[in-house]
């Protein structure tokens, strides 16, 4: 648990820092609308293109592995959906938001630490695998879903798309890694640099946002985000691995504690982007990440690590 907390002190540091430069005034709501743009529109795509030029894939994809985790992103994604448009009345853009804070982990500043500790070397490649794909594939299909739902005609939301930040840095970053090229020099520097400053200028970012919003969001909204997230993901990527598919044992628990990681920062980024259920986005991360201080353990001693 000591180690959960230290894992965790960076991230409420960090929404703090921006929390209380907006109390103070330091900061005003417009510094946040600025800053979380130039993290989705520049720091993020950089950190996504990156990912994708460095990733160490295998020779035979693991669709096994894909498939258990990638599965039960997409039930708790419609799951979150479904209550967002039937239970609380909310329009679709807006369940769009739901859905990804059901199934966007936090792969960074919580997955990592406690994904290594827990499995050492040996979770290395599966865990840096689900990082080089996870944020491209939902970033993805959250911004498809959310412009498709514009009325846009097929031409005009594939230029849309095509254009779209986030998709533009993945497909460089595919293109560069077939190709073979590496950045080195004053460009691998640029890069470096701007992935560096993706997290924690997002973080600050939210906690502009959270001063601002506040826990605006209703209890009846967030519990089922998070249930979701910290419960049923893990508990479904469990199932998958273990008895549905052939996944390897450490395979099949990296991926299960993946999943159960708290809603990642990119959820909210989302939302300041498009100005959708900001509030929503934020409490979830905020909840989550607190409420996770429990249920990582649980997955922990299920799996036989704690």
């Amino acid at each position: 648990m000591n180690d959960l907390f230290a894992v965790n002190i960076p991230v409420f540091a960090l929404i703090a820092v921006g929390y209380g430069a907006a109390h103070f005034r330091l900061l005003d709501k417009r510094a946040a609308e600025g800053l979380s743009d130039f993290v989705l529109v520049i720091a993020t795509p950089a950190l996504v293109m990156r990912a994708m030029i460095g990733a160490t894939l295998p020779d035979t994809q693991p669709w096994a592995y894909w498939g258990a985790y990638f599965i039960g992103v997409a039930l708790v994604w419609a799951a979150a959906m479904l209550l967002a448009v039937h239970a609380h009345k909310t329009d679709y853009r807006e369940s769009v938001v739901a859905g990804f804070s059901a199934g966007q982990s936090n792969t960074v500043l919580v997955g990592i630490p406690v994904i290594l500790q827990a499995f050492g070397e040996a979770g290395a490649v599966p865990l840096f695998l689900l990082i080089a794909v996870h944020l491209p594939i939902n970033m993805t299909i959250a911004t498809f879903m959310f412009e498709g739902s514009k009325g846009l005609h097929w031409g005009d939301m594939a230029k849309r798309l095509a254009l779209h930040p986030m998709i533009l840095s993945l497909v460089i970053g595919l293109g560069l890694r077939s190709f073979e090229v590496t950045l080195g020099g004053p460009a691998k520097m640029v890069i470096d640099g701007l992935a560096a400053s993706a997290i924690p200028c997002a973080l600050v970012a939210m906690g502009l946002a959270l001063h601002h919003h506040g826990l605006k969001a209703p209890l009846r909204q967030i519990a089922p985000i998070v249930t979701l997230k910290l419960l049923v993901h893990p508990a479904i990527v469990y199932l998958l691995a273990f008895h549905v598919f052939t996944v390897p044992p450490v395979w099949a628990g990296v991926a299960v504690l993946f999943a159960a990681m708290p809603t990642g920062i990119n959820a909210f980024l989302f939302a300041m982007r498009y100005k959708t259920s900001e509030a929503l986005a934020s409490s979830a991360i905020a909840v989550s990440t607190t409420a996770s201080l429990v249920s990582i353990m649980l997955w922990l001693w299920l799996l036989g690590l704690g």
